[in-house]
């Protein structure tokens, strides 16, 4: 007779192929969506040629600077994970940890006790890791359940002023572990958040109530002492 603990793991077998089988999918359809985008690029291209090469172009076209070439504040001695508290308090911001608000998989709404939330039963899907468009942004049973995988992720207010999504931008790109944007996910905030930019990992929060150049270390240091540290690892 198989036993409890035999049960207990089969399942959580179960469910990371559930999940990664999700993971897969979804990337699938991220790399369809670019193949598109890439069309549109070519016929954008062409447009912006032919408008020079007749001298139709004008000044209201796009930025020639990406998002994530805006400079912003060296990392300093506080962007570190054993320095996260004193990090928080320069900036003006909050850290806090709480209890685990449970992890199992539903398709229902959930109520969050924390705002932004930091744990709780989620949606099986996770959201996918990256820079979300304004307006874009994953919902809430989502994004919770790649906490659970051990993410970090980046939010703003709405309303945020592009040249602040940009230098977040900045700061998503730098490398951790190696690798730009590892395990960390920035968006627009939809849970009416009092802060005017977070940073969640599971049962943690970095809270700032107002954007400063100090909280670029803070959000350094937070992301360095959480990453990875889910109840669950996913590559």
């Amino acid at each position: 007779m198989t036993s409890r603990r035999e049960e207990k793991e089969r399942r959580r077998e179960e469910r990371l192929a559930q999940e990664q089988q999700a993971a897969a999918a979804a990337a699938r359809a991220r790399r369809l969506q670019v193949v598109g985008g890439g069309v549109l690029v070519v016929a954008v291209v062409v447009v912006v040629v032919v408008l020079i090469s007749s001298g139709g172009g004008n000044d209201n076209g796009p930025s020639s600077t990406p998002g994530a070439n805006v400079p912003i504040p060296a990392a300093g001695p506080l962007a570190k994970a054993d320095k996260l508290p004193e990090a928080a308090k320069a900036a003006g911001c909050v850290s806090k940890s709480y209890p685990s608000e449970g992890r199992n998989h539903t398709t229902s709404a959930v109520t969050y006790k924390t705002n932004p939330p930091t744990s709780g039963n989620h949606n099986p899907t996770p959201a996918e890791d990256g820079i979300y468009e304004p307006g874009n942004a994953p919902a809430q049973g989502n994004f919770v359940h790649s906490l659970e995988h051990g993410r970090v992720e980046i939010q703003y207010k709405p309303g945020t002023p592009k040249r602040t999504r940009d230098e977040l931008e900045t700061l998503f790109n730098e490398k951790l572990n190696g690798t730009e944007g590892y395990h960390t996910l920035l968006f627009e905030n939809n849970t009416h958040m009092p802060y005017a930019v977070a940073a969640t990992a599971w049962t943690h929060l970095l809270g700032c109530p107002r954007m400063s150049p100090k909280v670029f270390d803070a959000l350094r240091a937070f992301r360095a002492a959480y990453v990875d540290k889910g109840p669950e690892f996913i590559p």
